[in-house]
């Protein structure tokens, strides 16, 4: 269990609807060379069962730090965080997390990856019919049998998905998992992510550098400040569903949202809130 250090900010009640809840939450480490490293400054931010979002912000500004204190594989130095009304403390069962390398092991079948966490967690049947249906979600039913160096890419992402969804959490959290991807390919798995939330309605939390990524794929949009990282904006994204590249660009919302994140992201560049 990771130990968390005594909680200063003022604490607010979250409200029944809401699944994960951020409550001025703070984050400072020790550097290699032993600076103090202040990485997330007083984050809230709730999010409700089911809801897409998507956190954009300049690079080093601690969107992947936030993503692992939701994950529970670092502990907050401030503040309250909550999943589904209990306190963060470690990794959960809720959670599934995928990170930007999909980090299957070489010697499974992508089959085996996909089943590992749930053998690691002792449940075997029906795991076998859970691993068919996700392999079949994310279009790898033909590729059960293969090894990861077998597969393109974008496969091994999907394959990497597929594992995060294995136990079936309530929420998956992504950490720039296409970020590696040409653009095609990347497009190509908006689509198929897209599709896959439709299908279950996890809530996801996904990080990106890319402005279009994370408007074709969110329900909402959060802009985080260069470090200390803080909120800035969080964006509603009205756009109906299901999206498509073509369709989305011509939507006047497209344009709007992407030039509001655009001026925020570089008015931080510029230093400027």
């Amino acid at each position: 269990m990771l130990m968390m250090d005594v909680e200063t900010a003022p604490r607010r009640a979250a409200p029944d609807d809401v699944l994960i809840a951020i409550d001025q939450v703070s984050k400072t480490y020790v550097s290699a060379s032993g600076a103090s490293v202040h990485a997330l400054s007083r984050i809230s931010l709730d999010i409700k069962p089911g809801e897409f979002v998507c956190v954009v912000g300049p690079s080093g500004c601690g969107k992947s730090t936030l993503l692992r204190l939701l994950a529970g594989l670092d502990g907050y130095s401030e503040g309250r965080l909550l999943l589904d009304g209990e306190t963060v403390a470690g990794p959960s069962r809720k959670v599934g997390v995928v990170f930007q390398a999909a980090n299957l092991l070489p010697w499974m079948t992508v089959r085996d990856n996909v089943g590992l966490p749930l053998r690691v967690g002792g449940q075997h049947a029906p795991a076998g019919d859970r691993i068919e249906r996700l392999l079949a979600v994310t279009g790898l039913g033909d590729f059960g049998d293969k090894y990861p160096y077998e597969l393109s890419g974008g496969m091994q992402q999907r394959a990497g998905i597929c594992r995060a969804l294995a136990r079936d959490p309530e929420i998956l959290l992504m950490d720039e998992p296409f970020g590696a991807l040409d653009a095609l390919t990347r497009e190509r798995l908006n689509l198929e992510l897209q599709r896959i939330w439709q299908e279950n309605r996890k809530t996801i939390l996904l990080i990106t550098h890319s402005i279009s990524e994370a408007i074709f794929l969110a329900d909402r949009v959060i802009v985080m400040s260069a470090r200390p990282g803080r909120i800035l904006a969080d964006l509603h994204v009205p756009i109906p569903r299901p999206r498509t590249f073509d369709d989305i660009v011509l939507h006047p919302d497209y344009a709007r949202l992407a030039k509001e994140v655009r001026g925020l992201l570089n008015a931080q560049e510029h230093g400027h809130d």
